[in-house]
């Protein structure tokens, strides 16, 4: 089973096209583009193993994901992107956390 990473961002078309950009890693990328749907997507999908969110977000709006993140799912990890790098900046990223941890993912699949 591929292991599961939520992107949430602002742009719905910014995450889909990072999406796009990272099929070629072994992960299921879902996305995110508010509160509402970021609780829609960790209660429905128990195998998400991180979560990666966008700068578009205003900072109240991220403060409180980590708050509603942690809440519900204290096992991820939360990466938030810079704003320097801007929307395009998202999968090389999103890239970069999957690539860093898909060897820690790799061990919990085997205990």
């Amino acid at each position: 089973m591929k292991p599961v990473v939520l992107l949430v961002g602002r742009l719905p078309d910014v995450v889909r096209q990072a999406a796009r950009e990272l099929e070629d890693l072994p992960i299921q990328w879902l996305g995110a583009h508010n509160r509402e749907e970021v609780v829609a997507q960790l209660d429905a999908e128990p195998n998400i193993r991180s979560v990666v969110v966008g700068a578009g977000l205003d900072d109240m709006l991220r403060g409180e994901l980590v708050g509603l993140i942690a809440a519900r799912r204290p096992d991820l990890c939360i990466h938030f992107k810079d704003r320097a790098s801007g929307p395009a900046g998202l999968a090389p990223f999103a890239r970069r956390i999957a690539e860093s941890e898909m060897l820690h993912w790799t061990r919990l699949d085997t205990v």
